[in-house]
């Protein structure tokens, strides 16, 4: 589990810098003063006496001399200022901050002092020398230059890892502060490190505005975030990320790879127009999930990943368990809805955002919440049609759509305020353009007619009005699950501020909604400019009207 997880006593650095050679060997240094260093019956000197000793002992060797993180950053000091001439031929520093799995499972042997990087090359099956007493030597687990107390005798590598990581030390879980075990904390590290090795070192934000910042940078953890203008160029090995679809700047090559953003499945409690912040973010390195004209990464994952008996009990865990919550996207909505008793056929038809680029780029036919109203009544003359506008339109967060104000004559009812997931409990069909609620419908059990290509349609779950020819998969809901909630997206725990798991994102809405009352925790100063942000975008879309009228004239 410690390998598969990559873990290490600290776990902020990247790997990968530079070249390991499987015939190299690893000196590890220390900080000057550290008191596992007197404490373990060594001094200065034995730096100097471990160097000697891998050089001698592996002649035709290269000697990587790891320095301590707290060296790197220039808080302390270690205890090779400067090598001799003889050594420095032979010796290569390792200056930068790198993470000790990508050195301790390639390199041919490890030479310490005290530091507890030789116990970590011991989890990795590689032999270890000492200079002086850790708590890992004398055990006859290691080759040591200092004589073991008597106290000490043989030992198996399972009763140390057993000793040092399970019965000495005490766990707490970062996301709700509660004991826990090592498992889990591996499992909560190994989680940390994949995440943070996703994309690259750098990455250069364009288009994003200032309350968003804080989120980019959350979400790319394990890179250097910069923002910057579209015009400026973007360094070369850079990443560039855009929110959305928007067009690759000026200042990025041809070459440059891109990551785009997008809100996630299982977001917030509250409305992302109203600038919540969110649980969730998609992260997309070839397009968007709502964009039908391309390949996204969620459809390749969707068209070829392996779903394994534990990939799908998991997402049928998962599903289940959003049910149990009763979670959505938004989580929105405080009024009940009750299904009229005398209807025999009950369908609702979701309405979206016109402007959307969900409805732009994922609409082949019809493009306005009208249109599909009209061929859903033609579809269903008997049934009793419930119209839900989409909620950024009810909180006048974005426009109506075409003809949107005419809606109740072309349905039986319509439903402004309820919970999603109430409202899709009731009934018995569900019509979308491409709304995520045809998703949410699904995991239901609701029968959905997809008259747009959203990224759940064409898997043999979906009624398509549109079908592409591209995706010919057939999937059980649980596959898609898997991919739509578990490998696609990524999820930022708000109480940790690092990455965390979908179960445990569901459990955080759930606080979020039922215990906290759906509060965001922004400040006053933060709403107030909300306010005046919202107020000046309606300024500017009445001013711009304005403006055309008096072209016009």
């Amino acid at each position: 589990a410690w390998q598969a997880a990559r873990a290490s006593k600290y776990n902020h650095a990247r790997e990968g810098r530079g070249a390991v050679r499987e015939t190299d060997v690893l000196v590890v240094d220390q900080t000057w003063g550290d008191a596992a260093i007197s404490h373990g019956q060594a001094d200065e000197r034995s730096f100097a006496r471990m160097l000697e000793a891998a050089l001698d002992e592996h002649p035709g060797a290269r000697i990587l001399l790891k320095v301590h993180p707290d060296v790197v950053a220039g808080r302390k000091r270690g205890h090779f200022p400067a090598l001799g001439a003889g050594a420095a031929a032979r010796v290569q520093v390792l200056a930068q901050d790198s993470h000790p799995p990508g050195l301790l499972s390639r390199v041919v042997a490890v030479y310490t002092v005290t530091s507890q990087m030789g116990f970590e090359a011991l989890i990795w099956g590689r032999p270890v020398r000492c200079f002086g007493l850790p708590f890992y030597a004398g055990w006859g687990l290691t080759r040591d230059e200092l004589p073991a107390p008597a106290r000490r005798g043989p030992a198996s590598l399972t009763a140390l890892v057993h000793a040092a990581l399970v019965d000495y030390p005490r766990y707490v879980d970062p996301e709700t502060l509660a004991l826990t075990t090592p498992e889990a904390m591996l499992d909560w590290i190994g989680l940390q490190r994949r995440q943070r090795e996703r994309h690259a070192e750098q990455v250069v934000a364009v288009g994003f505005s200032r309350w968003k910042r804080p989120i980019v940078q959350a979400f790319f953890a394990g890179s250097q975030v910069q923002f910057q203008g579209p015009r400026k160029p973007v360094p070369a090995g850079a990443t560039l990320a855009l929110w959305g679809l928007r067009p690759r700047p000026p200042g990025a090559g041809p070459g440059t790879p891109v990551v785009r953003l997008e809100d996630g499945f299982l977001r917030s409690v509250g409305l992302g127009a109203d600038l919540v912040r969110p649980l969730s973010w998609v992260m997309d390195g070839s397009g968007l999930y709502y964009d039908a004209s391309a390949p996204s990464d969620l459809e390749t994952l969707l068209k070829t990943t392996a779903f394994t008996p534990a990939l799908r009990a998991r997402a049928a865990a998962l599903r289940e368990r959003i049910l149990a919550l009763g979670l959505t996207k938004y989580n929105v909505g405080r009024t009940e809805w009750q299904r009229p008793p005398t209807a025999a056929r009950v369908v609702l038809v979701v309405g979206q955002v016109e402007a959307d680029a969900a409805v732009r780029h994922g609409a082949p036919g019809l493009h306005t919440n009208l249109a599909l109203l009209q061929a859903v009544r033609q579809r269903c003359p008997d049934a009793h049609l419930v119209f839900k506008p989409h909620p950024d339109v009810v909180a006048q967060l974005r426009e109506p759509g075409v003809g949107e104000d005419t809606v109740a004559s072309h349905c039986d009812e319509v439903v402004i305020d309820a919970p999603m997931d109430r409202l899709l409990r009731q009934v018995d069909e569900v019509h979308v353009i491409s709304s995520l609620a045809g998703f949410e419908a699904l995991l239901r059990g609701r029968p959905v007619v997809a008259w747009g290509c959203p990224f759940y349609a064409g898997w043999g779950l979906t009624q398509d009005a549109f079908p592409l020819a591209r995706r010919q998969r057939a999937l059980s809901l649980d596959e898609l699950v898997a991919g739509v909630l578990i490998l696609y997206p990524t999820y930022v725990s708000r109480r940790s501020g690092h990455f965390t798991t979908p179960e445990r994102a569901l459990e955080e809405l759930q606080q979020w909604r039922d215990v906290e009352g759906g509060v965001s925790t922004v400040s006053w100063q933060r709403r107030v400019w909300r306010l005046a942000l919202r107020w000046g975008q309606r300024w500017r879309r009445q001013w711009g009207a304005d403006t055309a009228k008096t072209i016009k004239k």
